[in-house]
């Protein structure tokens, strides 16, 4: 039985997220389908992260055991001829029978994109959280750096969260306000805010909840030093808002 090793890149806007649920199509769903249709082999595919509903991915990693004797650049083909266009597995190898693609990731990096005030390309709108609001980056930065290290984030923690625990190590989180971002070649003259927070793990929503905290301090609705407090609270209503699906993307895993 080989131990396949898969990265997949999705457009989360049409699904219900990553896991197979009873209601709702889903990537995992739409992946283990594709399987069946070229091996005949009804196999549950693990993913490195479940990421919810309208969320994005260029770095999902997913394995798979299957008995089929297809080699991978036929199997990689045979898979995106099977799934829809948004779907795209981008990379396939054989690993170790022992590799998990949650449990051996070092860490993680999910980014956020916020399309700030002025005109905004109608090509972001899919992929950001579009407000008419001129955020003050410096200040949310300094908040930021209030959650780096190993710390409790019950205060970013959605309800129904499956964790054992709510500690997480946040090593890095980077706030970039950009005048123009580069999309397939050509330049969009549209400011844009990219947060970006890499951590040994995550909780359910606390990227997003970051993010809409962040937010709240860049709109001075929140001072940065309170960020402090929030932790301290440990409780889920003291923290911001639950930023939208669209802007979030899993953007890499290390291993």
């Amino acid at each position: 039985m080989r131990n396949i090793r898969l990265t997949i890149q999705y457009d989360g806007t049409d699904y219900s997220g990553w896991q197979v649920q009873q209601n709702g199509t889903t990537i995992q769903g739409l992946i283990e389908k594709a399987i069946y249709s070229v091996t005949g082999e009804k196999n549950r595919i693990l993913g490195a992260g479940r990421t919810d509903a309208g969320v994005h991915a260029f770095d999902q990693t997913a394995v798979f055991k299957t008995s089929s004797n297809l080699d991978t650049e036929v199997l990689t083909n045979a898979l995106n001829a099977n799934l829809p266009f948004d779907i795209r597995i981008i990379n396939m190898e054989e690993a170790p029978d022992d590799f998990h693609p949650r449990f051996n990731a070092k860490n993680k990096t999910y980014s956020y994109l916020i399309s700030s005030t002025g005109p905004y390309s109608i090509f972001l709108q899919r992929y950001s959280w579009q407000m008419a609001w001129q955020l003050d980056c410096t200040s949310m930065n300094k908040a930021a750096s209030h959650l780096i290290g190993k710390k409790d984030f019950s205060s970013f923690q959605a309800s129904g969260c499956s964790a054992k625990h709510p500690v997480r190590e946040i090593i890095q989180i980077e706030i970039e306000d950009l005048k123009s971002v580069g999309f397939m070649g050509f330049t969009l003259d549209a400011p844009l805010i990219k947060i970006s927070i890499k951590a040994n793990a995550f909780l359910r929503h606390m990227a997003r909840n970051i993010v809409g905290t962040l937010v709240e301090v860049g709109k001075e609705k929140l001072q940065p030093d309170d960020m402090i407090k929030i932790l301290e609270f440990k409780d889920r209503d003291k923290a911001g808002p639950t930023a939208p699906a669209c802007g979030l993307f899993l953007e890499k895993i290390n291993y």
